[in-house]
């Protein structure tokens, strides 16, 4: 059955791929059409996730967030498709790295580097990064259950030498390099939720205590690795901008969960000033109050 459903998808996603930028935007916004008004995707999650982080928003601002935020998911689920066509050119015209320089001096001190980034505007096109810098590029995902699909998602993502690695693999992938003397650059999805357990760090994020992913701080930590955050803003349809902010280039140097704390507060930055572009169907404060004893 795996391999059924992704033969039956796998030719409909390579059709959008090779799409004109024009008419992927007409598909996009039929496909909000359906997935908004007909099938109603997830609107009950997404509702109440803007309404817990937003309890002064009057009714209409929520509905008008949440039209804006399925219009720009519309729109990224197929860029994220047209990614498997998409040429190098084309890509750096459409995700620009706002100061290219700051990857460069980061590079310089000669450590490895951890690169913490949100589910805001596109994070699919940032493997836009690896063509500015000299270390290896890494992204760090979660392995999905079905083999192809995953294959699939890995060869996305893996265009112009980025190489993916499964959770499971960060730890030893990035140890071994550094036992080599081999510098890396490794990008983690840091906002998302984690397992609850007794350690779990209990942060707060758009004023609420939720259960914090802190892998990336404890690596960078362990390791002796700078810690940078990606701030990628959407500019126009089809068209981002990401600034490199340097969060520390000494890692140990913080107390425990300030860099997670650090990180946390420069997503909310975002989230304050565009909304929209955050990812609200993901059920990031399911745990809140959760915490194990």
């Amino acid at each position: 059955m795996q391999f059924i459903a992704y033969i039956i998808v796998y030719p409909i996603l390579w059709i959008i791929s090779i799409l004109p930028f024009r008419v992927l935007y007409i598909v996009s916004d039929g496909l909000y059409l359906l997935l908004y008004y007909v099938i109603g995707y997830r609107k009950k999650v997404v509702t109440n996730n803007l309404k817990l982080v937003f309890p002064n928003k009057e009714d209409s601002e929520i509905k008008l967030i949440k039209k804006k935020f399925y219009k720009h998911l519309c729109d990224m689920f197929l860029e994220m498709a047209k990614t498997m066509s998409i040429s190098k050119s084309e890509l750096k015209k459409r995700f620009k790295i706002k100061n290219p320089e700051e990857l460069k001096r980061i590079e310089s001190l000669n450590k490895s580097v951890i690169l913490m980034f949100g589910h805001y505007a596109s994070w699919e096109w940032t493997i836009e990064v690896q063509n500015h810098i000299n270390f290896s590029g890494y992204g760090v995902y979660k392995q999905l259950a079905n083999p192809y699909f995953d294959s699939l998602v890995k060869n996305i993502r893996s265009k112009f030498n980025t190489k993916l690695i499964s959770t499971k693999e960060t730890i030893s992938t990035i140890t071994e390099n550094e036992a080599l003397g081999k510098k890396s650059m490794t990008a983690f999805l840091s906002d998302q939720s984690p397992r609850l357990s007794r350690d779990v760090y209990w942060g707060s994020f758009m004023g609420i205590t939720i259960p914090c992913f802190t892998g990336a701080e404890r690596l960078a930590k362990k390791l002796d690795l700078s810690t940078v955050y990606l701030k990628i803003n959407k500019v126009k349809r089809g068209f981002y901008e990401a600034e490199v902010i340097t969060l520390a280039e000494d890692s140990r140097k913080y107390k425990d969960y300030e860099l997670t704390d650090m990180f946390l507060k420069e997503v909310e930055k975002q989230i304050y000033e565009a909304p929209e572009f955050y990812f609200w169907t993901h059920k990031r404060w399911k745990h809140m109050g959760k915490q194990v004893k």
